[in-house]
């Protein structure tokens, strides 16, 4: 009987807008184990970047100068620790999972923010469709989301 191959990675990673091609790369370099179509790669990076973008730009509040907006995390970023994302990824077998995590302010309302088009943040020229591509792109998604303490984004991808 062969058992499913499995590995796991965890990375943590300040939350600003350089860091996002890193976890996208990361995440497309753990996946090439699995001998991946182009296709499916390009699926899970733009996934990735989706999650992560949000992360940084909505859960901690940061604008495109990645300077905080709120005062919790313009206190943090004046003591020289900025807020983390957090990007989990894993396989077993074929079906590859990622999770990106962040402990900023969370989604009031999630069902709302997975519309299509929907920002929360107009000024700032987002489109509104992160959720719709990471839909469209993975095989499943689960974000959960607790006011005030962050938000955690789920995705699965059948290679």
């Amino acid at each position: 009987m062969n058992e499913a191959k499995t590995n796991h990675i965890s990375l943590s990673f300040d939350a600003i807008s350089e860091n996002e091609a890193f976890a996208r790369m990361t995440a497309a370099m753990f996946m090439a184990q699995l001998n991946p179509t182009l296709d499916d790669v390009e699926d899970v990076k733009t996934a990735v970047s989706e999650a992560v973008t949000n992360a940084i730009i909505h859960g901690y509040e940061m604008g495109d100068d990645n300077i905080p907006s709120n005062q919790a995390d313009h206190q943090a970023a004046e003591e020289k620790s900025c807020p983390q994302v957090h990007m989990n990824c894993s396989y077993i077998g074929r079906e590859l999972y990622i999770e990106i995590s962040d402990s900023g302010v969370g989604i009031q309302d999630v069902a709302k923010a997975m519309e299509p088009l929907y920002t929360s943040k107009p000024q700032l020229d987002r489109s509104g469709m992160g959720f719709s591509f990471m839909e469209a792109f993975m095989d499943a998604l689960t974000v959960t989301s607790e006011p005030g303490h962050g938000t955690t984004v789920k995705m699965k991808k059948v290679l």
